[in-house]
């Protein structure tokens, strides 16, 4: 009969316990060694042990051991775990990609804001990213085009507690939108833009059935350009609520423009 050994090493040298966490899907965590963050997709049982695969929002995957203390959790280290036939219930995300927080009241809105260039481009942004947008108390307004951008700017007196984020369609080198960026940009506001004609183009064809978005000729109207190619009606407002309703969350839509949504939320909502 084996004789009980006792631990003799010092509580301070010892591992603390981490919590065991089911690896259900949609729970977004972080790999401790890579700093990885996405969704959890799917686990498998391998030859060298189980794998959890992970997906971050812009929909890369990765595969990686289930180690003990291998992930982080809201911030937190945990040890996933495969799930059982009866886990918990598992944690929903925004269509945006980021935990949603349940019965999370909107805050009260704050003095910075975000600018988008149009109607299309704002409910664009509501539709993935509306949740996170109330939580973080951010106002999202459309200004119909850039030309006035340098007297709306102005007028709203950005400053260190107020921030101005500026979506910019079609912002390449060269660009009468990049010189009115320019004139703008500063500390307390930051331009950013996408490389698309319109924002229609930001939304992957995939999501709404196309091979590719058209090539419509100069001087044509790119809207309706797009409506005729495709064989639609020509009527452009019936046309974006289609590809709209197509858009369910972060994954519909194309990285150049997830990437500078989120740079924008990223700066208008910095610690004083």
């Amino acid at each position: 009969m084996r004789s009980y050994q006792p631990d003799l090493t010092p509580p301070w040298k010892r591992s603390a316990p981490v919590p065991e966490v089911p690896a259900e899907p949609d729970l977004v965590v972080e790999e401790v060694a890579t700093g990885f963050c996405g969704a959890v997709i799917r686990c498998e049982k391998t030859a060298q042990g189980p794998t959890v695969t992970l997906e971050d929002r812009f929909g890369k995957h990765r595969v990686f051991p289930m180690e003990p203390r291998g992930f982080l959790l809201e911030g937190k280290v945990v040890t996933l775990v495969r799930p059982g036939p009866a886990g918990p219930v598992r944690p929903t995300r925004t269509a945006s990609g980021s935990v949603a927080v349940p019965g999370a009241r909107a805050r009260v809105a704050r003095a910075g804001r975000i600018y988008v260039e149009g109607r299309h481009d704002a409910e664009l942004v509501e539709r993935v990213w509306g949740d996170d947008l109330r939580i973080e108390g951010v106002v999202v307004e459309y200004l119909e085009g850039v030309d006035d951008l340098p007297a709306i700017v102005g007028e709203f007196g950005p400053g260190p507690d107020a921030r101005l984020g500026v979506l910019v369609d079609h912002l390449v080198p060269g660009s009468k939108e990049s010189r009115i960026a320019a004139q703008v940009t500063g500390d307390h506001v930051l331009v950013v833009g996408h490389p698309y004609i319109d924002v229609w183009e930001a939304v992957k064809p995939s999501s709404v059935g196309i091979d590719a978005w058209p090539v419509v000729p100069r001087g044509q109207d790119w809207k309706t350009g797009v409506c005729r190619a495709l064989g639609w009606p020509e009527n452009t407002g019936a046309a974006w609520q289609h590809i709209l309703s197509k858009v369910r969350s972060y994954k519909d839509l194309e990285p150049q423009l997830l990437g500078r949504v989120e740079e924008l939320i990223d700066f208008v909502t910095l610690p004083d």
